[in-house]
């Protein structure tokens, strides 16, 4: 059996950084993804998958993104439930993030002190090898407003 899930997409707001009652840190976050173009190009589709973090990979991502911030990550799809307050019970589907990387390009990371990290949940934050930027040499950043964001 293999339960593995693979995503590369951006933060629809702040990750959501609680303890739990024994001080463990747990940070809650949707994920948008983008789906495939269909021949139709003007309609583009997104998924918006919802993801928890444990402990030290928690806090690193509560620290050093934000809403809009594009990462990457590897972890297994869990399904838990619980009783709301009116006694119903409440089924969640997420994503358990076992390893994650921050996406960003070195001018974004720049503006918000974000260096490029990946941590996995078991195991300290080790630096991770940056993949060549493709839009580097050009000089010019691209701006955009969080009105543009479609989350």
């Amino acid at each position: 059996m293999i339960n593995r899930v693979i995503l590369v997409g951006r933060l629809t707001k702040d990750i959501n950084l609680t303890q739990t009652k024994s001080n463990i840190s747990v940070g809650l976050f949707t994920l948008a993804v983008n789906r495939q173009y269909s021949k139709d190009k003007e309609h583009r589709d997104a998924d918006f998958i919802s993801c928890i973090a444990w402990r030290k990979a928690a806090e690193i991502l509560a620290q050093y993104t934000h809403k809009g911030s594009r990462i990457g990550i590897d972890g297994r799809i869990q399904t838990r439930n619980y009783e709301d307050k009116n006694g119903q019970r409440v089924y969640v589907t997420e994503v358990v993030v076992d390893n994650f990387e921050l996406l960003d390009s070195k001018s974004e990371q720049a503006t918000t002190s974000t260096p490029v990290a990946q941590a996995q949940t078991t195991t300290q934050a080790q630096p991770a090898q940056q993949a060549p930027d493709p839009f580097a040499g050009g000089g010019d950043t691209i701006d955009i407003s969080d009105d543009d964001l479609p989350f």
